[in-house]
């Protein structure tokens, strides 16, 4: 295990009825007598939760200013925009109502406003954020755990280049989360989700890093737990119970503590951005494409660690056969449990053409100059590769 510090400072305010809490929550953590609200579709407008956010707002005397069409793979240009309303009005606090595109793009406001610079030249590591406007979230998708993350991911549309920033700085102060927001929500949204918080777990869990015995067994947990309640939560949109495990998984996947002590990986979400950032395919579906593939790729790294994901996480019995017959299993498994998901598991699947793998790898390596990936090192030519598992089986 590593030497490691963990902080996570968003105050999380879980259950039935929360959302009537914004107005409070709000002005716990700022004077602000003003508001930028973030969201995505007219939605949040026809099911009322509009109504009963802008209620508990107003009871505290702040006003709001409305930023709509975030879209998934959320924009620079949105941004930019938020920028300037948060400039021209004096507004120094953001909330997004949404999942993580709406949240994503509230911390980029967020940083962009204080910064004289491009907000751009952050996700291209240009510059370091040194400040920040407040931002905080009432989470209506349960998938990327940007409501407590360190993360912000924006797609610029002059190239389609999806790119990340990571940094304690732009955790929200406090995220809603309500199980019951998220009931309406389109099958193949929920299925995305559970996919995406399953590659931030195995994002981390598949590490060199050696005696991690505890968090192995939280992530092995979680995954399990998602598993169980994947399925069910499609076949029953309205159990709270069920979707509570959900969503909450959801959050738990990425805001840090599983990956405390241990070296994260990573290769695959960066494989998986330049498909979504090109063809504007939802990120979980890129994920469910794209994590088996890599999986695929790398066992023979450590199969040790492979044998024990196929049988703590999908109870592959190790009487199966050898190593690499039980490492294939666990990796056919999950693939099984995908489809269950009714997610794409090639190119092929979601429609994708095979035409730019060249270009994504030259995006997601910068120019075959920085590899992607810890656990193992991947240059330009083994993510074609990658790629090319990823055509139709």
């Amino acid at each position: 295990m590593i030497n490691f510090e963990f902080s996570n400072t968003t105050q999380i305010i879980f259950g039935k009825g929360t959302e009537s809490q914004v107005g409070s929550a709000i002005r716990n953590y700022s004077n602000c007598d003003k508001i930028l609200l973030v969201y995505g579709s007219e939605r949040i407008k026809k099911n009322g939760l509009f109504d009963t956010i802008s209620s508990s707002i107003k009871e505290y005397g702040i006003e709001t200013r409305e930023l709509g069409g975030v879209k998934p793979n959320p924009r620079l240009s949105l941004v930019q925009k938020g920028i300037e309303i948060c400039r021209q009005e004096n507004i120094d606090f953001v909330l997004a109502v949404g999942g993580g595109s709406a949240i994503d793009t509230a911390k980029a406001i967020g940083v962009g406003v204080p910064y004289d610079g491009n907000v751009w030249d952050f996700y291209l590591g240009k510059a370091i954020p040194k400040t920040t406007l407040k931002t905080a979230a009432i989470c209506t998708i349960p998938a990327a755990g940007s409501e407590s993350s360190l993360s912000s991911v924006i797609t610029n549309e002059d190239g389609w280049y999806k790119k990340s920033i990571n940094l304690d700085l732009i955790r929200p102060v406090f995220s809603i989360i309500n199980p019951e927001l998220t009931f309406t929500i389109p099958p193949y949204q929920i299925g995305c989700g559970v996919v995406d918080m399953m590659t931030h777990i195995m994002e981390r869990y598949f590490t060199n890093t050696t005696h991690v015995d505890l968090t192995d067994r939280l992530c092995e947990a979680a995954l399990r737990s998602i598993i169980v309640n994947g399925v069910k939560t499609l076949k029953e949109p309205e159990n709270y119970d069920v979707r509570a495990e959900i969503v909450w998984a959801g959050t738990l996947a990425h805001n840090g503590l599983l990956n405390t002590g241990r070296v994260q990986d990573w290769a695959s979400h960066r494989i998986a951005l330049e498909m979504s950032g090109l063809y504007d395919i939802a990120h979980g579906a890129s994920l469910s494409i794209v994590y088996p593939a890599w999986m695929e790729y790398v066992y023979h790294h450590d199969k040790k660690r492979f044998v024990q994901f196929a049988v703590r996480v999908w109870d592959v019995d190790l009487a199966y056969g050898e190593e690499d017959e039980i490492c294939l299993e666990g990796i056919r498994r999950m693939r099984e449990f995908f489809k269950k998901l009714n997610m794409p598991l090639t190119f092929e699947d979601a429609g994708l053409p095979t035409t730019a793998f060249e270009e994504m790898a030259e995006k997601a390596t910068y120019g075959d100059t920085i590899p992607v990936g810890n656990f193992v090192k991947l240059g330009k030519t083994e993510i074609i590769d990658i790629y090319n598992l990823c055509r139709k089986k």
